[in-house]
């Protein structure tokens, strides 16, 4: 059974969806509405639209929306069921011990009670005499106790079933076990620990929870199994959306957050004093990473790996972070090493001078630009100047071009109109490319991939006559009684307008306030964002019982159409097979 629906009632009355949301987001005042830059993807202009009046939001950039428990889930990366939980414990109120299924949340609280008692069992070892070669190995990294304390590393023992026959004695079964990807199953069936003599690194995660673990083999060990060995996602855990050292960098990276590319590099950081390092996890750096360290900071530094795989991670990263409003800055790393390897050999004195001498992107991009040109002869500064110009084409900040374009002319002899208006010239490229790519994005879901309605090619019409019913329906509630005399539920043509249809229905049987949050515990964040964009979209006009008539006629017709066809094409199977199985008695009777 569902949380009652009354009890969300009060939960979001007690925390006002503008208040909520302001602590995440700047917002300002555009009308009755608010609006303010998503943080659920990256943009410069606003798109994030908060309704005050129906308590609701939706991102016109993402597709992003609901109520305050939707908000509250999204940010914070939660189900609907621990949102809930979360706001109730914010403002005070007492949820029901019985009446809803929390099957998901009591299992996610068994994965976290596995890791954390995992982490435990890890960290043990290591400090037993049987753990002394992972020991050796962290100090001879330069670790201090204190330091591998801090972040809970331990050692994985050399065993197949050390840590499957601790849980089991903690009282945890197999299958938690396995939804926690702390064990594995063999092809023929038995169970064994998933990490052997390796180094481990537990993934702490925002709130404070152990969700995942990485794992190190020692050096020379590595040929089985690959160097590290990471958790997969689980029900408490995804890579992508987690940072190695957020929970301790989120309280000390106001001002500036430093982007690493490995876990000793975090750990030799956060040793040295420098406490707003984080790591990506066994992954490319995600769009969701770039989401979560911009509601911590105003300024990333990417201090990634010398090699020509760490400069290319610069680049992707350098991409993701173009309309996040964060301020970009690089730091190159001399002689090829990692910050590990850097801070250990010079000291945070000689890093804290490197970090303080980074550059911004724009400046990083026309450095790596030069690499393999001579620009000692006209041909090489003539493609260097080329590729400057398609570079400094990308920012939109005109001080920041002309400050780089005068400092160019200055240094390659090339006069400013020559290169300001090659810069212009890309500039006027990329503005076409931009509205050839904005009107490809508009037209083409239409016509190939929907994944929140993926049925809506069944009809245009009468899906469009779907949408504007529900959004009728979410307006003007009293119109329910109408709409359930004329139209059957499964009369719609897709399945989700056809559950919310439902959902609405119900609502109005049971006298249950007609609003965003009726949908809430039965869809998903995706579908439950759609359904906002069609309450908050003008589609009822003035004469909304009208237009509520005509979209039951069009749905009903194009229902009998589609029927009809559907019909026709059984008719037509059915006359195929019949025509193949006289095929077939001949050709026996041939043979």
């Amino acid at each position: 059974m569902a949380i009652p629906h009354e009890v969300i009632e009060d939960i979001k009355y007690r925390n006002e969806i503008e208040g909520t949301i302001s602590q995440y987001v700047n917002l300002k005042r555009r009308g009755k509405n608010l609006v303010g830059l998503c943080p659920f993807h990256s943009e410069k202009t606003p798109s994030f639209t908060v309704y005050p009046e129906n308590g609701s939001f939706y991102c016109f950039g993402c597709g992003a929306g609901g109520d305050v428990v939707t908000f509250a889930g999204l940010i914070e990366n939660l189900d609907y069921i621990e949102s809930v939980k979360l706001l109730a414990e914010k403002s005070g109120v007492t949820l029901p011990q019985d009446g809803y299924d929390d099957s998901m949340q009591r299992l996610k609280n068994r994965v976290y009670d596995i890791n954390r008692e995992t982490a435990k069992f890890f960290h043990s070892h290591l400090m037993s005499e049987n753990g002394k070669w992972a020991l050796q190995y962290l100090t001879g990294r330069g670790l201090s106790l204190k330091t591998i304390k801090q972040f809970g590393l331990g050692a994985a023992p050399d065993s197949w079933d050390s840590l499957i026959n601790h849980l089991k004695e903690k009282g945890y079964s197999i299958s938690e076990m396995i939804t926690a990807n702390v064990i594995g199953k063999s092809q023929k069936g038995s169970y064994y620990d998933r990490f052997r003599k390796r180094v481990m690194f537990p993934i702490i995660n925002i709130r404070g929870n152990v969700v995942g673990f990485s794992g190190r083999a020692m050096p020379g060990e590595d040929k089985m199994g690959g160097k590290y060995v990471n958790t997969s996602d689980t029900p408490v855990y995804k890579k992508s959306e987690n940072l190695f050292g957020i929970n301790y960098a989120k309280n000390n990276c106001s001002e500036q957050i430093i982007l690493v590319e490995g876990n000793m590099d975090v750990i030799s950081l956060h040793q040295a004093g420098f406490n707003n390092a984080v790591a990506p996890l066994g992954t490319a750096f995600t769009p969701e990473q770039v989401n979560l360290i911009a509601r911590y900071t105003k300024e990333i530094v990417l201090m990634l790996d010398a090699d020509a795989a760490g400069q290319k991670a610069i680049r992707r990263a350098s991409q993701l972070l173009e309309n996040t409003g964060l301020n970009v800055r690089v730091v190159v790393i001399p002689d090829g090493k990692d910050p590990d390897e850097f801070i250990k050999n010079n000291g945070p004195d000689r890093f804290r001078a490197l970090l303080s001498g980074a550059v911004s992107d724009i400046e990083y991009k026309l450095l790596m630009a030069a690499n393999g040109l001579s620009l000692d002869t006209d041909d090489g500064r003539l493609k260097y100047l080329q590729a400057a110009a398609q570079i400094l084409s990308t920012t939109d900040d005109v001080m920041a071009r002309d400050i780089y374009i005068g400092r160019l002319c200055d240094k390659y002899g090339v006069s400013r109109t020559a290169l300001t208006a090659k810069v212009e010239e890309f500039r006027k490229q990329n503005s076409r490319q931009k509205a050839k790519k904005e009107i490809s994005d508009v037209i083409r879901p239409k016509f190939t991939k929907d994944d929140i309605n993926p049925e809506r090619r069944k009809s245009v019409k009468g899906v469009a006559a779907e949408e504007t019913l529900i959004a009728v329906l979410l307006q003007h509630p009293d119109f329910l009684g109408i709409a359930k005399e004329n139209l059957p539920s499964d009369k719609m043509i897709t399945d989700l307008n056809r559950r919310a249809y439902k959902v609405l229905l119900d609502s109005y049987e049971n006298g249950t306030a007609i609003d965003i949050s009726v949908f809430g515990q039965r869809f998903s964040a995706g579908e439950v964002g759609y359904l906002v964009s069609l309450q908050n979209g003008n589609k009822a006009g003035n004469n909304p019982k009208t237009v509520l008539k005509d979209c039951i006629k069009v749905i009903l017709e194009e229902n009998a159409i589609l029927n009809s066809q559907s019909s026709q094409d059984e008719s037509v199977e059915d006359w195929a097979k019949k025509l193949q199985e006289i095929i077939n008695k001949k050709s026996k009777g041939n043979g």
